[in-house]
């Protein structure tokens, strides 16, 4: 039998900690002396700083056909900037007037356009000449381009590589969670032909997924799931790694694509928008391309995603919530991911004798010089599978009154032109994998003219009142000061038409609440 155990001796019991009010001196209880008071000690944080960048391009000017009758620019069915603006009003701020893109606003939305019958000339153009809603005795023509749908059984194959940024500038519900989201919603669309790796970079750049095929989706969500954000941003080392992962896999047969998930905040190694803008061209030459995804706000840095998307031949995309990844992703899956043309250019020449003025709403960065259009060599935008391409000019009818006074010492005669026709069009492209191009000619003449914007087709009426929407969060001078908020909506209201996804009528909220919001900055 075990020996009890000793007892244990019980704590010592403390001292009566005596209460302030009871202290003795000399043995006497006497009154406390009141102890001073401190101040409060409050913490105060400086605001984080806004160091968000857009491109600052200057809006196009109005131009004189007599001397100027050209226009010519690269073709762009980016969305980035919608998406972008939205934030911003959702948020009760107007957003600043450089972050607003007119022609990215427009391309947002689907017009309906005709279908081209043919994969070989992968165009239907639409015309429309409707008068301006905010520039009396001046007209819109509206331009549409439809893209071929390719039926889902000639789509190619897909090699991509998933660039995520994984820095700690990415922390943040709508930075790399959203992007994972987002990336788990195109994972979903992958065929047993596709393969996918990924490429993580903060500090240092790393593989996180080998290349894997499309029936190993499980493989793909748990590498995504595993990513967390920390450290400083590698792009250009990020950059260099996928592309070199993207080409090891190439094939001539499929779309080698790199997409990239980043705010754009660049700050390791090559971050120069420069020296990326020379990388991303190079790599497009080895028929790799690069498409963007933006997320993020206060550090967003839209002018470098601007750089990599053009450069890249892929697209710009802003993120700001899951519906818009499940429209980029789910929606708009084809149009994102294969192309159907490549270097899709657009020159109009306008007509001396019926037109005296033209410009062109939006494009500012794509603007390209007229002998551009006919050079091959020259870069232009990418349009992937049945995306639409949609573009806004406003003209002068001869006649009317021109924003500028006739030249003293100018040419009074009109030069000979052709009958009634108001312009021609041009579209160049070219076919994936063509070295030449090829051309589409249409001419635009008074039976494409519509007496009132009442009158206009829906698509028309639907561009205008978005054309209108952007030109006044940029405060475009040349908007009448008759023409304002109420006016967006009404013409908007009246071309909603069929809206499965209910993004029209998310858009005349939108504008709603644009009257009401507070610009940026004020």
């Amino acid at each position: 039998m075990q020996a009890p155990m000793p007892a244990i001796p019980p704590l010592p019991v403390p001292p009566v900690q005596k209460r302030l009010d009871e202290v003795t001196v000399t043995g006497q209880a006497v009154a406390p002396t009141a102890a001073p008071r401190r101040p409060p000690i409050v913490m105060t944080f400086p605001p984080q700083a806004d160091t968000e960048r857009y491109p600052n391009a200057q809006a196009n000017p109005i131009r004189q056909v007599a001397q100027d009758p050209v226009s010519t620019f690269s073709v762009d069915v980016d969305t980035a900037s919608y998406a972008n603006v939205r934030r911003f009003l959702n948020e009760g701020a107007r957003p600043p007037a450089d972050s607003v893109r007119v022609e990215e606003l427009i391309n947002y939305f689907d017009y309906g356009y005709r279908q081209p019958a043919s994969r070989q000339e992968p165009f239907a153009p639409y015309v429309a000449v409707v008068p301006s809603p905010w520039s009396k005795d001046r007209q819109i023509v509206h331009i549409g381009l439809q893209g071929y749908d390719l039926p889902s059984k000639t789509q190619p194959p897909l090699n991509l590589v998933f660039l995520v940024d994984t820095s700690g500038s990415m922390w943040g519900p709508d930075r790399l969670p959203l992007a994972t989201k987002a990336m788990n919603l195109l994972v979903d669309q992958l065929g047993p032909k596709d393969r996918v790796a990924i490429v993580a970079y903060a500090g240092s750049a790393g593989a996180v997924l080998a290349p894997t095929d499309g029936r190993s989706k499980l493989k793909v969500r748990c590498a995504l799931g595993a990513l967390r954000a920390g450290g400083s941003t590698a792009g250009g080392q990020g950059l260099a790694l996928a592309y070199d992962l993207a080409k090891q896999n190439f094939d001539p047969k499929a779309v080698n694509r790199v997409i990239l998930m980043t705010d754009g905040d660049f700050n390791v190694g090559v971050a120069d928008p420069a020296r990326l803008k020379d990388l991303v061209s190079d790599q497009r030459k080895s028929g790799v391309y690069l498409s963007v995804y933006g997320f993020g706000r206060g550090n967003y840095n839209d002018t470098m995603m601007q750089t990599l998307a053009q450069n890249g031949n892929g697209t710009a995309a802003y993120v700001d919530t899951l519906s818009e990844a499940r429209k980029l992703f789910r929606e708009d899956f084809s149009s994102s991911l294969f192309p159907i043309a490549d270097d899709v250019k657009i020159q109009v020449e306008f007509n001396p004798a019926q037109v005296s003025e033209y410009r062109l709403i939006g494009y500012e960065t794509r603007m390209l010089a007229r002998e551009d259009f006919n050079n091959d060599q020259v870069d232009a935008g990418e349009v992937g599978s049945n995306a639409s391409v949609t573009a806004l000019y406003e003209i002068t009818p001869a006649g009317a009154r021109p924003s500028s006074d006739p030249l003293r010492y100018g040419v009074s005669e009109h030069p000979a032109a052709t009958g009634s026709e108001l312009a021609y069009l041009k579209v160049r492209y070219k076919l994936p994998g063509e070295a030449n191009s090829r051309l589409i000619e249409r001419a635009i003449g008074r039976g494409d003219a519509y007496a009132s914007l009442a009158a206009a087709p829906e698509a028309s009426r639907w561009a205008v009142s978005v054309a209108g929407f952007g030109q006044l969060l940029k405060r475009d001078p040349r908007i009448d000061a008759s023409f304002g908020w109420p006016q967006v909506i009404d013409i908007a209201q009246g071309a909603r038409g069929d809206d499965p996804f209910g993004l029209r009528a998310e858009f005349v909220q939108l504008a709603r609440t644009a009257g009401e919001a507070v610009p940026k900055g004020d």
